[in-house]
This record gives structure tokens, C-alpha cells and sequence, in this order.
């Protein structure tokens, strides 16, 4: 049973990330083809959203908890 819950939280897990980078991306999208208005604010908002994305990324603690709200699968315990 526990093996099913690891396995769970963490296919949860790389979904949340997965999510997370995926809206980085559109983020970037947004910016480039709608407000930029020209090169030198392409390569910005090209550049700058996904280095604010890593600084600022959710960590560990954060996604777990969410995990947890979201879909009742706590995070396993480490084993020794």
C-alpha cells in the first residue's frame, strides 16, 4: 500500500512541476507576442520570466502541502 502512495505522490509531483513550467512558458508567450513592442523587450521578456520562475520557484514544503490539499496523498516518510 505505501509503494502505490510513493508511487502516487510522486507522479503528482512531477505533475505540479510540469504545470508549473507550463505556465512559465505561456507566461513567456503572453509577453513576447502581445506586449513587447520590440526586440530588445522580445529578448527580455524571453529571458526574464524563466529566470524569475527558477529564483522564485515553489519549493518542496509548498508543493507537498498542495499535494496533500489537492489530492490526499501525503509525502513519504525517508526510510533508513
Amino acid at each position: 500500500m505505501t509503494d502505490n502512495q510513493n508511487d502516487k505522490y510522486v507522479s503528482y509531483t512531477k505533475m505540479a512541476w510540469v504545470i508549473y513550467a507550463l505556465m512559465t512558458i505561456v507566461l513567456i508567450v503572453i509577453l513576447v507576442l502581445f506586449v513587447a513592442q520590440d526586440t530588445e523587450e522580445r529578448f527580455f521578456y524571453g529571458l526574464m520570466p524563466a529566470a524569475a520562475a527558477y529564483v522564485f520557484r515553489p519549493t518542496d514544503k509548498y508543493i507537498s502541502k498542495l499535494i496533500f490539499k489537492l489530492t490526499g496523498v501525503s509525502q513519504p516518510t525517508e526510510k533508513e
